[in-house]
């Protein structure tokens, strides 16, 4: 665990630590509490609360995970912590008005997944709205709804070829970031500052352009070559993006500069959860 820092939500401050290996953020269950509820004591009402949903058989504290983070005090205790979806489910069991658009956000969330799953073309206005909103360009918005589209062909290409989804995804992915961009996935967001933030929202036009031709090159040469296990899978994925990674080369020969982008592609911003969003 890395990285502590803090966040702000109404004045109320939510300790929160980085895990490098998952990738994810883990917050102070005991902070969010005290941020949503009028409780003089927010250890107190964790501990009742925790009580009440052990009582209850609720699944919900095992999203919980014991790591030292500093007091007021300057010295660290260990704390109950969780991540954004453990949060999100302990905050569905908090009776309190602060919690209320939360929740409200969640229903809504849940109902439009259900609608998405009935009819897909929602899911893909949905995510264009998001990315306009944001302040993405219509020319990479419409870049990157390609992009995930030809992730999906890859994908489906690994189902059929049997990789299995998770981590044999992810070594393929990073196989094929290498081949093209030079590093590994984890080395590519790092070298732009980024944390839980996806790191293909945060490409430029030119490596979305690249980072497209290095899968699109891998499912073609997969459909052709019909690898018959992770081993041939993974001299695939390093073919197609070697095919990405010489173009990249050879345009950064005339350009004399590096194609892959430091800075994030959009300024920070916070976003904010309940009315109006």
């Amino acid at each position: 665990m890395k990285n502590t820092k803090i966040s702000i939500f109404e004045g109320q401050k939510i300790r929160k630590v980085w895990d490098d290996k998952e990738e994810k953020w883990y917050f102070s269950v005991t902070d969010a509490c005290g941020a949503l509820t009028e409780s003089v004591d927010a250890g107190a009402y964790w501990r009742k609360l925790k009580q009440r949903l052990i009582e209850e058989g609720s699944e919900v504290v095992t999203f919980c995970h014991g790591l030292k983070l500093e007091a007021s005090d300057g010295k660290k205790y260990e704390t109950d912590c969780a991540d954004t979806e453990g949060i999100f489910r302990i905050i569905q069991s908090i009776p309190s008005p602060k919690a209320e658009p939360f929740k409200r956000w969640l229903a809504r969330v849940g109902y439009e997944r259900v609608e998405e799953t009935n009819d897909p073309e929602l899911a893909i206005n949905r995510a264009l709205n998001t990315y306009l909103k944001k302040g993405y360009s219509p020319e990479w918005v419409n870049q990157r709804l390609k992009s995930i589209e030809i992730r999906k062909d890859l994908t489906d290409e690994w189902r059929k070829r049997g990789v299995k989804e998770g981590l044999e995804f992810a070594l393929l992915t990073d196989e094929i970031t290498f081949a093209w961009a030079g590093i590994k996935t984890k080395q590519y967001k790092e070298h732009k500052g980024l944390k839980a933030e996806s790191l293909r929202d945060n490409m430029t036009n030119l490596e979305l352009v690249l980072n497209m031709l290095a899968e699109t090159a891998t499912t073609e040469i997969s459909k052709k070559v019909e690898p018959k296990d992770f081993l041939e899978n993974t001299r695939v994925a390093q073919q197609g993006g070697g095919i990405a990674g010489n173009a990249r080369k050879n345009l950064e020969e005339k350009l004399g500069r590096s194609v892959i982008n430091k800075q994030k592609f959009l300024p920070k911003k916070n976003i904010r959860i309940g009315k109006g969003n």
